[in-house]
């Protein structure tokens, strides 16, 4: 846990009790209290102090996250998430647009997630081993490498993997899970298999 007091609850500084760290069979993974909706910037009632103050903790548990696999010789490192914080320009119905090259949010509204998604395309690159990054947010399951370098090319170590989770009111249920595999004598280290629960079928009921 990041029990450093960097975080500001209603009484002043906390410990960011979210952020967490473990290390299993040679892979790190590591938890980040990054919100949706802008990261509480905007939305129905923003707190600029507070996102400051959680993005700045945020920034440094992920540096030191990727400086522990490295002590460690972790061979692939994986962060979970709430937000999609928008990487590129191709979805715009489910996250902010973004240059993919400057990673500036093209809507001219309140970024949330600039400055982390710049620190960690640097530790990215820097890192060279698989890094995968879990969230939900927008609930569409994928699995992509929407992350950019500032010359426009494919950071080819990194993948999102999007989660399911909408019970939506169109009667289509997207409320399944993802099975991952983790192998760290593999090249790719992880591999994903989305997992449809029978209860939850619509177009296709189970026999």
């Amino acid at each position: 846990m990041q029990k450093t007091p960097l975080c500001l609850g209603a009484t002043g500084a906390v410990p960011c009790v979210e952020n967490r760290r473990w290390t299993v069979g040679r892979v790190t993974y590591a938890t980040l209290n990054i919100q949706g909706s802008c990261n509480n910037l905007c939305d129905t009632a923003p707190n600029p102090d507070e996102y400051a103050a959680r993005n700045k903790a945020n920034i440094a548990w992920m540096r030191e996250t990727f400086q522990v696999a490295k002590t460690r010789n972790s061979a692939a490192v994986m962060f979970i998430s709430q937000a999609d914080p928008g990487w590129d320009l191709t979805d715009g119905t489910r996250a902010p647009l973004r240059d993919p090259k400057t990673l500036t949010q093209t809507d001219g509204q309140p970024d949330g997630f600039k400055d982390f998604l710049l620190a960690f395309r640097d530790e990215a690159i820097a890192f060279r081993k698989p890094i995968a990054y879990v969230h939900g947010d927008s609930h569409y399951y994928r699995v992509d490498k929407p992350f950019l370098d500032a010359q426009g090319k494919r950071i080819e170590n990194f993948t999102r993997v999007e989660t399911f989770g909408d019970n939506a009111a169109n009667g289509t249920n997207d409320v399944n899970w993802v099975k991952v595999t983790v192998n760290p004598r593999s090249r790719e280290v992880f591999s994903y298999q989305p997992q449809i629960v029978p209860g939850n079928r619509v177009a296709v009921p189970s026999p």
